[in-house]
């Protein structure tokens, strides 16, 4: 007698086994992130993959789909600390920020450049050059950075109108990049508006302070600190501003080597309150921003 085959109970079983494993994709949505991974030198870490990063939602691990290099192209608001206290640092600005400048700009994807603008914050947030690829108008704005006299800065209050500008225009991937000194912050915004602004925006926020630690018991240190940590950025102080020039190049090549990693979530009516990326290595450092794209799930 020959070998019998699969039962028509088999058949069945093996159908709804499928047919379930097609409704639980249909039910998930990817959602995105775009992550910095940095090695135990602080460099961008190369060839990352899913099994060196964790996803979670609200503590909860997520699938992780795919990790590409991130190719979107970034609109970028570098503030500047043009106040009386930025004085002793005008020369340092002269040197650091053309190069960083460049090393972003000549990092642009071919089909779609980044595109940075420059604001002063001395007196009120002004803005110095409009978001554009051209990096010699953007030096020539540089260039036009001097210290203003009896005046403070606005930190919280640029913060605040650049991540609304965000929020309106949709932009895929924002970032804020401030340099400030310890000069007095004379802006009207608290920094519970200004986080819940940079929250909704999907910006990241990167902040350099130079000179004086900046008090982080106030507004500005609150929005410094957890802006930055919270968005996915970077808060460093230099008490000297000669190291000025190599924080913002190795800041450029955070930025230029980004992943963006996409996951999927299960279908909810409920979005998740918190949204970490960390390393499944403990010799890598990783921080991930939630685009605001990523709140639209898709299938």
């Amino acid at each position: 007698m020959g070998k019998r085959g699969p039962s028509a109970a088999a058949f069945a079983a093996t159908a709804l086994a499928v047919a379930a494993s097609v409704a639980l994709h249909a039910q998930a949505r990817q959602r995105a992130l775009y992550v910095t991974v940095l090695d135990k030198a602080g460099a961008p870490l190369a060839d990352v993959t899913p099994a060196d990063l964790v996803v979670r939602e609200d503590n909860v691990a997520r699938e992780i789909l795919r990790v590409v290099p991130a190719i979107e192209p970034i609109y970028l608001a570098l503030l500047v600390d043009n106040s009386e206290a930025a004085e002793p640092y005008i020369a340092n600005y002269r040197r650091a920020l053309p190069q960083f400048i460049n090393a972003i700009l000549d990092a642009s994807p071919e089909r779609a450049r980044h595109q940075i603008s420059l604001i002063g914050l001395a007196a009120r947030p002004t803005i110095i050059t409009q978001y554009t690829s051209d990096a010699t108008e953007l030096v020539r704005g540089v260039n036009r950075l001097f210290s203003q006299p009896e005046t403070g800065t606005y930190l919280l209050d640029a913060v605040d109108a650049v991540t609304r500008g965000y929020m309106r225009g949709r932009v895929a991937r924002p970032v804020i990049v401030s340099v400030v000194t310890a000069g007095p912050d004379y802006s009207d915004r608290q920094h519970t508006q200004v986080l819940e602004a940079l929250r909704a925006s999907g910006a990241a926020f990167h902040a350099v302070t130079l000179g004086l630690p900046v008090n982080l018991s106030l507004d500005r240190g609150v929005m410094l600190e957890r802006g930055t940590r919270e968005s996915g950025g970077n808060y460093d102080n230099l008490l000297s501003g000669s190291a000025l020039p190599d924080r913002m190049m190795r800041l450029a090549a955070e930025l230029t080597h980004q992943y963006r990693v996409v996951y999927a979530r299960p279908q909810s009516l409920v979005p998740p309150e918190r949204i970490t990326v960390d390393g499944a290595r403990p010799d890598v450092t990783v921080r991930g921003t939630v685009p605001i794209q990523a709140e639209q799930d898709r299938p």
